[in-house]
């Protein structure tokens, strides 16, 4: 397995000191900033010298990041924050206009992920509202309220999408799926409108990575898969590249091929569902 992971797999390749002279005392905003993926990148990019603004649910979490990265020198704050709560993102949003007039890069990493069949979900449109609002409306709210700042400094916007949405639609998981490529079409949109203004928008389309909420799931225990802190790195040089997307090297390949299939594939599904 740990061959087949280097493989699927490969880490990402950094140069240490560019990362550091491009990110060293920028003001950095992260969501999901407290546990998996955004953890490992607000580690990560306090070891650069970025000054940072967290946005996450878990308060403790972010308290020790901002403690740590204040102990290294960095400039650091916090918002304790549920993103789905559209008062609560409507009060950070009024909350960075005021408080960063910059902003270098704005990573929107916090997600919500859903597995469940529409026939179980007839009373649960909730779910789809929930999933909807942290990924996507949290990301289009967040990047409207930046975008004068990010227009002063040339900034960056890098949204954690998945490799998923590239391929034809999966049962079980329509709330995510959808909530993910309503962000990709958005976020390529920006890309187009956004390049006359100096900002670069970036879609990265991870495989899996062991994170607590992909652990929740127990089909992925054995599967191969990218550590938070690799993750992290694919975020960063994307951030740093004039590239619009990052897609593992496989998903070029595949997932064109893949819509070609699909039909065989819910055909087999429908026949095992019956």
């Amino acid at each position: 397995m740990s061959l087949l992971s280097s493989i699927l797999y490969p880490a990402p390749r950094l140069h240490e000191s560019r990362l550091k002279n491009r990110f060293n005392g920028r003001w950095v905003v992260v969501t999901g900033a407290s546990h998996g993926i955004g953890e490992a990148l607000v580690r990560r990019l306090m070891h650069y010298g970025a000054n940072l603004y967290l946005l996450a649910r878990s308060e403790p979490e972010l308290q020790e990041l901002c403690r740590e990265a204040r102990a290294m020198g960095c400039c650091a704050s916090y918002r304790c924050v549920d993103l789905r709560d559209r008062l609560a993102l409507n009060s950070v949003c009024d909350d960075l206009a005021k408080t960063l007039p910059s902003v270098d890069f704005l990573f929107c990493n916090a997600g919500k992920s859903i597995c469940r069949r529409l026939v179980d979900a007839a009373d649960r449109l909730h779910d789809f509202d929930r999933t909807m609002d942290l990924n996507y409306r949290s990301m289009v709210a967040l990047s409207l309220t930046l975008l004068p700042a990010l227009r002063r400094t040339g900034g960056q916007l890098v949204y954690t999408s998945s490799v998923s949405s590239l391929y034809s639609p999966a049962p079980k998981w329509s709330a995510y799926h959808a909530s993910k490529c309503a962000s990709n079409v958005w976020c390529r949109t920006a890309a187009y409108e956004w390049h006359s203004l100096g900002i670069g928008v970036h879609v990265a389309y991870l495989p899996l990575v062991r994170t607590p909420m992909s652990q929740v799931n127990p089909n992925y225990h054995a599967l191969p898969a990218y550590s938070a802190h690799d993750a992290a790195g694919i975020l960063l040089r994307l951030a740093l590249s004039n590239r619009f997307a990052y897609k593992p090297w496989w998903a070029w390949a595949t997932a064109p091929v893949a819509s070609f299939l699909a039909p065989f594939v819910r055909f087999f599904y429908q026949k095992a569902a019956r």
